[in-house]
């Protein structure tokens, strides 16, 4: 198993910029893709972009393209996404999921983090 602890949520303005961060431990970190997805208020969990588990591919929803960009450090276990020009629609609780059973991103969590709120105020 994986087990994944976000953090670097908070109120945001829009316009704004954050980094959310989601350390890994369990498995060999550099083994497996990693995504982030995340869920509005009374809204259904939406993928937001996933990496590969060497960090040479990524994607992204349309939503977020060109304003997000997700990374990750093999060496600190840490996936992170960078967002930036935030707009009051992208707030929502952000959650990294790792699929230990793929090196390529195929947009299926296996494992979830506990998640962390990312507000923004217009």
């Amino acid at each position: 198993q994986v087990q994944l602890v976000e953090s670097g949520g908070g109120l945001v303005q829009a316009g704004g910029s954050l980094r959310l961060s989601c350390a890994a431990s369990g498995r060999a970190f550099s083994s497996y893709a990693m995504g982030w997805f995340r869920q509005a208020p009374g809204k259904e969990r939406d993928l937001v972009a996933g990496i590969s588990s060497s960090g040479g591919s990524t994607s992204y929803a349309d939503s977020v393209k060109g304003r997000f960009t997700i990374s990750r450090d093999n060496a600190k276990n840490t996936v992170y996404l960078e967002m930036s020009s935030l707009k009051p629609e992208d707030t929502a609780v952000y959650y990294c999921a790792a699929d230990f059973h793929a090196s390529t991103w195929y947009g299926f969590g296996k494992s979830w983090g506990q998640g962390t709120q990312v507000p923004v105020s217009s």
